[in-house]
């Protein structure tokens, strides 16, 4: 076979028509232009996100989630005019693209619901900001830190290292405790009993100098030692303190909770044991019919 029939062929293979959009045809060597359009679309959009903004961004000292917002939507926006100019490098015009368009709204009534639900809320998160990049969130019963926030879903890393993907959806119609919006300040609650011998006073000092003492609670606002109650054994106490950074908040209630076993130990304060008071009684005598000790006299 000649190098002209070799060529031939390959354009006829690269002109054939695989199918129509409103009056134009889509070719294989459509598709492969498609193609390298988007390809070089998504090479542009990473050159400029990792080397011209992030550079950019690290010198403005942005917080971690607004720079990733606004990398995402760069990103976006680059890949969005990307698709707008291989639509137009192929030949199909904004007609052929609503019937396109039309197509996509079929597949999505038929099965693409959690996508298209999932993508809208995508740009929900970015643009609403109910979570970022960073924060410490309970998704469930899982509690870890935000990853990443793609277009379908979002990344959790949980406190053991391991990422959980979630979709988009879940943050938006929900519950998801997000221990870091706006304010990240939290607040810490330490319950403990003390038995009813012991002095209220030194009670309410001790839990107090164990607030002072650590230094990972915050002097405004200020701690406070609180009777809750009385208890089946014992009074009800609460240290409360606020801390700065919520992800601290396992080990500090940690450290709280070993501070107050020593300072009770050093002051004499007893934590009780769980009691219950247990009363038995002996057996009622059974009352004796007539017959018995004749029945009593047979069995023996």
């Amino acid at each position: 076979m000649s190098t002209n029939d070799l060529l031939q062929h390959f354009h006829q293979l690269m002109t054939f028509k695989l199918l129509q959009i409103g009056s134009t045809p889509v070719t294989v060597s459509s598709i492969v232009m498609f193609a390298f359009v988007i390809t070089l679309f998504l090479i542009i959009s990473k050159i400029i996100c990792r080397i011209i903004l992030k550079k950019l961004l690290s010198r403005i000292h942005l917080e971690e989630g607004t720079e990733y917002n606004l990398l995402r939507l760069t990103h976006y926006s680059i890949i969005f005019m990307g698709f707008l100019v291989a639509f137009q490098f192929i030949g199909i015009d904004l007609s052929g693209l609503i019937v396109l368009f039309g197509f996509l709204s079929v597949g999505i009534g038929f099965g693409l619901q959690n996508v298209a639900s999932n993508f809208i809320a995508g740009l929900i998160l970015l643009f609403e900001r109910p979570i970022r990049v960073g924060d410490r969130v309970t998704v469930g019963n899982v509690e870890g830190d935000i990853a990443e926030i793609n277009i379908r879903s979002t990344t959790v890393r949980s406190l053991n290292n391991i990422s959980i993907i979630v979709p988009n959806s879940e943050f938006i119609s929900s519950q998801v405790t997000n221990w870091s919006h706006r304010d990240p300040k939290i607040r810490i609650d330490i319950d403990v009993g003390v038995s009813y011998g012991s002095n209220l006073d030194d009670v309410l000092r001790s839990l107090l100098e164990v607030a002072r003492e650590n230094n990972s609670l915050l002097k405004k606002p200020e701690p406070e030692a609180l009777h809750l109650g009385f208890g089946d054994s014992s009074w009800n106490m609460r240290l409360r303190g606020w801390i700065a950074d919520p992800k601290r908040h396992p080990y500090v209630r940690s450290e709280l909770n070993c501070a107050i076993v020593r300072k009770f130990r050093d002051n004499n304060v007893e934590i009780p044991f769980p009691q219950r008071d247990l009363h038995l009684r002996s057996p009622l005598p059974l009352p004796l019919s007539k017959d018995a000790p004749e029945e009593i006299g047979k069995s023996t």
